[in-house]
């Protein structure tokens, strides 16, 4: 999608796979059952959680590619 002009976050739970395929901005996720969410908690927690890690994402493509790694990949944990 990079390639073609459009900004993506990748969203995942093992980032190394990410920056193998070379992601752009990685975004790392809750965890791999459940990578955008956490069914353990409470119906409003599950939601705020689910919107933080969205959110998340989002910033990472209005900030443009800083990596926190100091990697060409910006890779982020929430």
């Amino acid at each position: 999608m990079e390639k073609a002009g459009i900004p993506a976050t990748h969203i995942c739970t093992v980032t190394p796979i990410s920056k193998t395929v070379g992601a752009a901005r990685i975004f790392g996720a809750q965890a791999i059952p459940y990578p955008t969410g956490d069914p353990n908690l409470s119906r409003e927690k599950e939601m705020a959680r689910r919107r933080e890690i969205v959110m998340g994402a989002l910033q990472l493509l209005t900030e443009g590619n800083r990596s926190v790694s100091g990697e060409s990949n910006a890779v982020f944990t929430d």
